[in-house]
């Protein structure tokens, strides 16, 4: 069952120019006469704005004061709409009063304007915004509300892609299993989709047509290009250009031979193998030239770096044992210091001598104390000052011993630095005086050392070996005269065989080319193949568009006793694209529909909505003067007329279920 609200009665303050008005309705349905610019309007927007803060045009910054002659604001006015509504049955009063507000700021005469403020009120009684706003909520949305409040709200101001989800809500959308069950030529789709939706397996279709196309554009490009680019084979022998290259090579490879021959001669092949042979002879003369005296040498140079790290670790050493003398010397040097201050500290402490002023008269009352409390007060103070004294003797007597004590230790560790450094001393002396002994014995050594020219055996041998090497070189200049010519004939049979080769690659060239074109082939054909198919399942997703289509609205109309809505719209290439036009008889509303069929028709489209959210509201149909007769609605209706004779707004109410204009 709907939930039903009417409107008893709306009185207005000071709202966008109107000073006062009040109509009572008591829930019937009713007529508002006026000129234009007398209010009709402006009663909607009250009745909008009493409940969601906007105007009957769904602005929430529009202006509601009251302006002078002069187009300016008035001031110190409160502009107010008050409702009282039949809910379900129940009597529900709401108030909004909307007011300027003036402070008086500290110093100054006079009140400033320092903005708004808004008062709410349910039945009398002051509100905060947030329950007034809860309060509406619990009783209808906003967006819902409007839908059915105003014949041209859902056609006028509600987005299409708004008013098309809100009509796949009404009667619920068909899904593809629905739509392919109803023909059975869509029955391949399942197979063909694999788990995608429509739109996105027509997207992956769109984007590999594409692909193909560009592919099939560059192939005859590249077909033509091999085939401009294919060399002639006019008069062209391939056997015999083989035959021939065959033939060069094995000239050349017996040219090549002919060389070798000359350059590796028997007499020169003797005169190298001689060369060899003083080259060992001259390795062995040099290794037992040096054999002797250079191992001496080497021995010494061992030592000498040996001698030379012992004494670097000594001298490190010897530098640790200044180090920690140097340590010890500040430590000693601190703790003379401290002992020195310790004992005039106790000569300061034992000098001091007991001192006391006796108290004779009690602090309380006066009076002069007895001899004996004299006395013992006395004796306390003394052994105080004696017990204080000899314990701070003790604590110097303490800290002084501890000095000494550290004092000792460290002395006592300098005399073992002492003897360390003395030791270490005699064996930097030791190594020293080694090292002078071998730098000695290594000089004399290296002076002893011949050059290995010196030798005469080893200068006859390397005589021996310059005068084969001559010898060697007069041979290979009287036979590179006859290599030159050789040379040169290979170079010249290369050429020619150059030539010939680059003939017979022209026919791998073209094998090659032919080869690419019949990829290309195979390839266009395996193209237009995929795009035939990519075709023929392009047409099934419009056949299953346009299936859904017409079951969709064929549902959605079902729904309305006048209004049809067209959901889809054919394209230029025959493709479908979303749309929401509301149509009466066939005319769009947008384009061609008189004003009393668009009223009727939003009535229509209230009474389905109504329905579907299970709530009815007062119906405000502006311009109702177009319209004769009104399809009948279960809805309270205020019907704003134009009447030219009607300089106020005059009000006739009617019976709950009356259509027609008065």
């Amino acid at each position: 069952m709907s939930k039903q609200l009417r409107l008893e009665s709306l009185e207005i303050k000071n709202f966008k120019g109107i000073p006062y008005f009040a109509m009572t309705l008591n829930g019937l349905n009713a007529a508002i006469f006026g000129d234009n610019a007398t209010g009709k309007t402006t009663l909607f927007d009250s009745f909008i704005w009493l409940l969601f803060d906007k105007d009957s045009q769904n602005k929430k910054d529009f202006s509601l004061k009251t302006l002078d002659g002069s187009g300016k604001e008035k001031h110190m006015l409160e502009h107010e709409v008050e409702g009282v509504f039949l809910l379900d049955g129940r009597q529900l009063t709401l108030r909004k009063v909307y007011a300027e507000k003036w402070t008086r700021k500290r110093g100054s005469a006079t009140d400033e304007f320092t903005g708004h403020t808004t008062s709410y009120y349910i039945d009398g009684v002051p509100v905060k915004k947030k329950e007034y706003e809860d309060l509406i909520k619990s009783i209808v949305q906003e967006d819902v509300f409007k839908l059915l409040t105003s014949p041209s709200y859902f056609n006028e101001q509600v987005k299409w892609q708004d008013r098309r989800k809100t009509l796949l809500e009404l009667c619920g959308d068909i899904t593809d299993d629905e739509v392919i069950a109803s023909d059975n030529s869509l029955a391949a789709l399942p197979t063909i989709l694999q788990g995608r939706t429509i739109e996105n397996h027509r997207k992956i279709i769109a984007a590999r047509r594409s692909e193909i196309n560009k592919e099939l554009d560059k192939i005859p490009v590249r077909i033509d290009e091999i085939l401009r680019s294919l060399p002639k084979l006019d008069d062209l022998d391939k056997n015999g250009l083989e035959a021939e290259i065959s033939r060069i090579n094995h000239e050349i490879d017996d040219m090549l031979a002919q060389i070798s021959s000359i350059r590796n001669g028997k007499a020169v092949s003797d005169k190298q193998k001689a060369i060899q042979e003083i080259e060992i002879q001259l390795i062995q003369i040099k290794r037992d030239h040096d054999s002797d005296s250079k191992d001496q040498v080497y021995q010494l140079k061992a030592r000498i770096q040996e001698e030379q790290s012992n004494i670097s670790i000594l001298n490190s050493k010897l530098e640790n044992v200044k180090n920690s003398k140097r340590y010890n010397d500040e430590n000693i040097k601190r703790i003379e210091e401290n002992l020195q201050q310790l004992r005039t500290e106790w000569h300061e402490v034992d000098s001091k001598q007991f001192s006391h002023t006796d108290a004779c008269e009690c602090p309380a009352c006066g009076q002069a104390l007895p001899e004996e409390q004299l006395t013992a007060a006395r004796e306390k103070a003394l052994a105080h000052f004696n017990l204080s004294k000899a314990k701070r003797i003790e604590e110097i007597n303490l800290k002084g011993k501890q000095g000494k004590e550290r004092k000792e230790g460290f002395l006592h560790d300098n005399e073992k630095l002492a003897k360390e450094y003395e030791k270490l001393n005699g064996q930097i002396a030791e190594k020293q005086e080694a090292l002078a002994k071998f730098s000695s014995e290594l000089t004399q050594q290296e002076s002893l050392v011949s050059d290995i020219l010196d030798n005469s055996q080893y200068v006859a041998k390397l005589q021996e070996k310059q005068r084969i090497e001559t010898e060697i070189k007069q041979l290979r200049e009287m036979s590179e005269s006859a290599v030159q010519d050789i040379q040169a004939e290979i170079l010249n049979s290369r050429s020619k065989r150059d030539q010939l080769q680059s003939e017979v690659g022209k026919f791998l060239l073209v094998d090659q080319s032919n080869m690419r074109i019949e990829e290309l082939s195979k390839q266009e054909r395996a193209l237009a193949s995929e795009f035939e198919k990519l075709e023929h399942e392009l047409y099934l997703t419009e056949e299953f568009i346009r299936t859904k289509v017409n079951l969709l609205e064929a549902k959605i109309n079902s729904k309305f006793k006048h209004a049809r809505f067209k959901l889809f719209e054919t394209q230029i290439n025959g493709g479908l694209t979303e749309v929401c036009e509301t149509t009466f008889q066939g005319v769009p509303y947008s384009s061609g529909l008189n004003n009393a069929a668009k009223i009727n028709v939003g009535l229509d489209i209230i009474n389905t909505l109504s329905e579907h959210y299970g709530f009815i509201a007062p119906i405000f149909i502006d311009n109702s003067e177009a319209v004769t007769k009104l399809i009948t609605t279960n809805a309270q209706t205020v019907r704003l007329v134009v009447s030219e004779i009607d300089k106020q707004l005059r009000i006739e109410n009617h019976s709950t279920n009356e259509s027609e204009v008065a």
